[in-house]
């Protein structure tokens, strides 16, 4: 072939003439272009071409340098290539025209050929060229210059296919051994290796792995395993199953040793007369053997709580409305605050903490390169058979699919009436990014063959860089990104279709970004309206918009708020209807009705409950006023937990002061209000105090849900009690002025006449001569039962058993919050979310942020890039590189789009329509000449001028390496006069991320990359990612939870040791504190509870409730009650008839003040649509009721009949010389 001969077509590019000539020397013009283009190897020789040859080679070469340009051993290669099959004077030998025809000029052209290359140098030139990146897609170079090839016949076919922009004719590259080509000889150059050691043409990093310096071993955090046990639970399981043994024997030693003793006195008692024996005559002398045992020292400190509490009852009863008004007063003062109450659902600023690196990092990311993108993305699928999943794809289904986006392109947003257009992310100025399959056919079903659509489709997902496939936005569309469910590798049988559009963001509240809501909106009607016409046609549509998660959101919130007032309601009506029944029976009833209407205490009942509610309107008041925002967390739980403290206490108050009624029915009302409160007080201020520093110490935590919920706990709790023991007690001064009044309840103005005067002080009023049903069954029955010794080993086994289930169960307990339980039931989202974990095979985008750097030098230039001979090996670029081969590790995967590589690559002068000044390219004739080794290239000032230039130059087809679409937000210039480049980024992209761990693993080992480049380079980079921001409390959550429970423990070990007056005593509490709260968590291991914020709130609830259901029953044991002990069976001793006693005092009001509340309550919550109260609260407060519950009346009273204190420790005795001195 020599010269150009015509055009087959108008439109198409000039062909050569077949001419079957021997090669020619060329004039010195067209030797030079020769030389210019293909190299100094051109100097001499005969050539087969002409000037006209070499200009349109020079134009095509150009073309395909602008993208391979930064790996010198494929452009050589690829120059070589075809400076050698145009002008090699050997032509004949490696080329055969296998076809022509005559041009409109009237010669013969060439339209195909055959040209004939070696296997070893096709094999070569592929691999030089196969990991080349281009530009700032991050993309293969191969999309573009091969399409998308795998190998290199294929690659070699797509260079030679006729295109519109590619070769103008047929070029076929046959295989040599395919077979025999008589009179030819394949071309066999020396293919350039990427990773010569010939500098001038070895490849850089990122283009070339073989160059790559080997990373350091990641180290995986490994977790001891003994079998397929974790080393924890195999260790509690062993403990446990020996501690198991040692009982087991010591009972077994201890029955023979009894039965041996019993044989020995039956023998000697047939020696002995049968005369009365000394101790049955002392058992006469003697009532209750047990009372013996009673406590006969006070606890200094008890006494003190018992006199101020008893005085405090005293002043209370006697000035009832004065307290009431003073305590409605403070509170209505603390409620002023609830006019700067605000809720916070942004959950930023709800799950992270302000201080945390994650949030300054954003506010960094937000603050240099602007919001992150909204991303709309919809999922067609063909799933609604019975068969199973199927081909989404078909002629019809694409035909209504191009109308849907057409709709889509078209829709005015309700309000402001603007279209995708005016939102979209338009990153060339000529279209939107829409990345869906019909960007493959131009956005047009015109485009689309009726019998050649499947084909097409083929050709495009393999070659998705072929021009012919590039969407409107000219950036290639990776089959992954716009189908799913692929079966082997045959996308015909995809089962979903992926479209996604890209919205431009802006600042939270700003005019852009209520703008890009309300187009949502219209994209919301279209995507509803397709979903009718989908399930029409056998398919099914998933869809999210940006707005989508608030809104399902909110919608859940509203309906769990429904839930949430039905919850209180039952309990509220159950603790008025319960505090009646203190004082009425059955029989009581049957025989005076009226006395029903009088000594009914539902009023005092209610009273209790507006206490509790006056507490949680105080706390919020005062914490609003401070700027603490409310969560929805503290506005769905706080009403929840304060009731369950407080009604227990007016139980155990109303409780006691009937036990007075009965024991002193002469002294007055005021006297008798303040025994009460002085026996009830010092248990209240043990509860109170213990749930109010074990919430307090959450404020320490820098989450703001954990710490203004703790905040918002430990001041409701405290203003709760405080108002219990005045207001309350007031109350109850009132109530029983008006029964001895014998006025009826709720209408007090009204007087029962037929009611009997003083029932209250009579033997049939409530107390021990007429016991309810479940205080009799606990004296008679539960205790007794309780604390026999088989009974006692039984309930040690068993709990000890949950306790080292629960143990065993800790290391099961998974991180995170699947966010699809966030939603109602029936929430659009959920099939979306389900969609995009089955289908979506593209991992979100990461930036790697790099701070206050000074780019403009030198040797920090060498510390980010990756392209150039001098990039230092272990740069920013090449980290990355290589942190992407090893994406099971890394979770990185993908090429890195670096700004400063396309910067100095869009300053090369060979990519003549890129930088130009003056009308000149800039760097042509520079001295030194722009060049891979960095050498010359601009620094300071030019830097800066030509940074400036670069980011606003648009991408086009003449000049891919423009700045303005993809970097126009990637870095900050500062100009001045000491201009910089003070912040930029690097992005690249995560493996798809499938599961909770996914995310959190994936977020740690960007931390460790970004470290690890920090450490390098001595360099400030950290990673960004738009969900970093909800995965940040997983990196310290384990080390939280461990500080925050263990120190709400040891305070609760502090106090009620303090309080109770006895170590053992204290550390019985603490242990079964603990032990619930443990179970709690072997609990959410079994039923799918995942540690979060959510939990974590949960379990320092757990922790508070659990101290209110020990408290009373521990301080009953500590200081029992005398009269209650006369009443126990002579056989219990020592602890067991403390024990007994504590039961029998307080036992029933934990049950029916605590337990049923509670119980009745959570029950409710059963019923919610929410999937996340279902699981993060029912769940875990159906647990934390049952095993609070079980501790407080069973465990605790067998442990404290154990290994319960004597109350003595810290006894304060005062000599008679008035001189204190301290005795343990």
């Amino acid at each position: 072939m020599r010269g150009q001969c015509g055009k087959k077509s108008f439109f198409g590019g000039e062909l050569p003439c077949p001419a079957n000539e021997l090669a020619k020397a060329p004039t010195k013009e067209t030797r030079k272009n020769l030389v210019e283009i293909c190299g100094d190897s051109w100097n001499d020789g005969d050539i087969c071409c002409d000037n006209d040859q070499i200009d349109a080679l020079t134009t095509n070469l150009k073309r395909a340098e602008s993208i391979i340009s930064s790996c010198p051993a494929c452009k050589t290669n690829f120059f070589d290539l075809f400076c050698t099959f145009t002008c090699s004077p050997n032509q004949s030998l490696f080329v055969n025209v296998t076809a022509s025809q005559k041009a409109s000029s009237g010669k013969f052209i060439v339209t195909e050929l055959d040209n004939l290359w070696s296997d070893s140098y096709g094999k070569g030139f592929y691999d030089s060229c196969k990991d080349v990146k281009f530009g700032a897609t991050g993309g293969k170079a191969m999309d573009f210059i091969g399409g998308g090839a795998k190998n290199y016949t294929n690659f070699l076919k797509f260079l030679g296919d006729t295109k519109p922009f590619g070769s103008p004719f047929q070029i076929n590259f046959p295989r040599p051994a395919s077979q025999e080509f008589v009179g030819m000889k394949p071309m066999d150059l020396q293919a350039k290796a990427c990773n010569s050691t010939d500098e001038a043409y070895r490849c850089a990093c990122v283009d070339c792995p073989r160059t790559c310096p080997e990373l350091a071993k990641v180290t995986e955090q490994e977790y001891c395993h003994v079998g397929i046990l974790p080393c924890l639970s195999f260790a509690v399981i062993l403990v446990y199953c020996i501690l198991l043994a040692l009982l087991v024997t010591a009972i077994s030693g201890h029955v023979a040793y009894q039965k041996h003793n019993q044989r020995k006195s039956e023998r000697l008692q047939l020696l002995q007369d049968a005369a009365l024996s000394d101790d049955e005559e002392e058992g006469d002398m003697v009532h209750n053997a047990g009372m013996l045992d009673r406590p006969q020292r006070q606890y200094k400190l008890n006494t003190i709580c018992d006199s101020a509490f008893s005085h405090l009852g005293r002043k209370c009863a006697r000035y009832p409305l004065i307290t009431i008004s003073l305590s409605v007063l403070i509170v209505a003062v603390l409620s002023i605050g609830w006019v700067s109450f605000e809720v916070e659902t942004n959950p930023v600023r709800l799950w992270v903490s302000p201080d945390s690196s994650a949030a300054k990092e954003k506010q960094y990311f937000d603050d240099n390169f602007g919001p992150f993108y909204r991303a709309e993305q919809a999922f067609l699928v063909n799933d609604t058979h019975s068969s199973g999943p199927g081909p989404v794809l078909s002629y019809d289904t694409l035909s209504w699919w191009f109308d849907v986006e057409s709709r889509v392109q078209r829709v005015m947003s309700p309000e402001q009436h603007v279209t995708l257009s005016d939102v979209c992310f338009n990153p060339t100025g000529k279209a939107c990014v829409v990345q869906s399959l019909t960007g493959y056919f131009g956005g047009s079903f015109a485009s689309v063959d009726p019998d050649d659509w499947s084909k097409d489709l083929q050709h495009c997902t393999e070659q998705p860089g072929a021009q012919e496939c590039l969407p409107d936005f000219q950036q290639p569309l990776s089959k992954d990104i716009v189908l799913g469910g692929i079966q082997d590798d045959d996308v015909l049988s995809s089962e979903a279709l992926i479209v996604t559009w890209v919205v431009n963001n802006a600042e939270e509240g700003s005019a852009g970004e209520k703008r890009a809501i309300d187009w949502e909106e219209g994209l919301k009607m279209v995507m509803q309206d397709a979903q009718r016409e989908a399930r029409e046609r056998g398919l099914r549509l998933s869809f999210s918009t940006e707005m989508s998660l608030e809104s399902e959101l909110n919608k859940s919130t509203n309906t769990d708020a429904k839930i949430v007032v039905i919850s209180y309601v039952i309990m509220f009506l159950y603790a008025s209807l319960a505090l009646g029944s203190t004082t009425l029976s059955v029989k009581s009833i049957i025989q005076n009705p009226a006395s029903a209407m009088v000594q009914s205490k539902f009023s005092l009942g209610v009273m209790g409950i507006v206490i509790v509610l006056m507490s949680v309107s105080a706390s919020v008041g005062l914490f609003s006023a401070c700027g603490i925002k409310v969560t929805l967390i503290i506005a769905e739980v706080i009403p929840f937990l304060v009731l369950a403290v407080g009604v227990d206490n007016i139980f155990l108050i109303v409780h006691e002061f009937e036990r007075v009624n009965i024991s002193h029915p002469d002294e007055d009302i005021q006297t008798r209000i303040a025994k009460a409160l002085g026996r009830m007080g010092p248990s209240i201020l043990l509860s109170a105090s213990t749930e109010t520093v074990a919430f307090a110490l959450g404020a320490a935590v820098g989450m703001p849900a954990v710490k203004n919920f703790a905040v918002y706990a430990a001041g409701a709790v405290l203003i709760n009690a405080l108002l219990q023991v005045t207001m309350f007690v007031s109350v109850l001064a009132l109530n029983q002025q008006r029964v001895e009044e014998n006025r009826a309840d709720c209408f007090p103005f009204v007087k029962v006449k037929r009611a009997k005067a003083g029932l209250s002080h009579s033997a049939g009023a409530y107390g021990y001569n007429e016991e309810g049903p479940l205080q009799r069954f606990i004296r008679k029955v539960y205790a007794p039962a309780l604390l026999n010794k088989k009974v006692k080993v039984a309930v040690l086994i068993g709990f000890l058993g949950l306790f080292t289930a629960g143990m065993a169960l800790i290391p099961e307990v998974a991180l995170g919050l699947d966010q699809r339980i966030a939603f109602p039931q029936g929430s659009h989202l959920i099939p979306y979310f389900n969609d995009l974990d089955a289908y979506f095979n593209t991992g979100p985008p990461v930036y790697f942020v790099v701070q206050d750097l000074a780019v403009t030098e030198r040797k920090h230039q060498q510390e980010l890039c990756g392209r150039y001979s001098t990039c230092k090996s272990y740069s920013l670029t090449n980290i990355l590189e290589q942190e992407s081969k090893r994406p099971d590790v890394s979770y990185i995967i993908g090429s890195t789009a670096s700004w400063l590589d396309d910067f100095f690559t869009w300053l090369n002068p060979s990519n003549e329509a890129c930088c130009v000044e003056d009308g000149k390219t800039c760097f042509q004739g520079r001295d030194p000449p722009w060049n891979i080794t960095l050498y010359g290239m601009p620094e300071d000032g030019e830097f800066v001028h030509y940074l400036t230039k670069w980011i606003s130059s648009p991408t086009n087809e003449d000049c891919p390496f423009g700045g303005a679409a993809p970097y126009s937000s990637a870095l900050v210039i500062a100009p001045g006069n000491d201009p910089a480049v003070p912040a930029s980024h690097f992005r690249t992209a995560h493996t798809p991320l499938r599961s909770q761990s996914d995310f959190i693993s994936a977020y740690a080992s960007a931390r460790r990359i970004a470290e690890d480049i920090s450490y390098e380079q001595n360099i400030q980079v950290f990673p960004y990612s738009k969900h970093y921001i909800f995965f940040d409390q997983y990196a310290s959550i384990i080390h939280l939870t461990g500080i925050l429970l263990g120190s709400a423990v040891a305070i609760i070990f502090v106090l009620s040791t303090v309080l109770l007056g006895s170590i053992s005593t204290g550390l019985v509490v603490t242990l079964t504190v603990a032990m619930t709260v443990v179970d709690i968590i072997g609990v959410m291991a079994l039923a799918n509870v995942s540690l979060n914020a959510i939990s974590l709130v949960n379990l320092v609830i757990s922790i508070g409730i659990s101290v209110e259901f020990c408290a009373h029953i521990a301080r009953a044991y500590s200081f029992p009650s005398h009269t209650i002990m006369e009443k126990a069976h002579s056989k219990y001793r020592g602890r067991d008839l403390r024990a007994w006693t504590s039961l029998v005092n307080v036992g029933g009001s934990v049950f029916s003040g605590i337990t049923i509340t509670k119980f009745l309550g959570v029950f409710v919550l059963a019923f919610t649509r929410s999937k996340i109260f279902e699981v993060y609260y029912f769940r875990i407060w159906l647990a934390l009721v049952v095993l609070a519950a079980a501790h407080a009346l069973v465990w605790l009273p067998v442990a404290l009949s154990l290994m319960g204190g004597d109350g003595e420790l810290f006894l304060h005795h005062f000599r008679l010389d008035g001189k204190s001195a301290w005795k343990q």
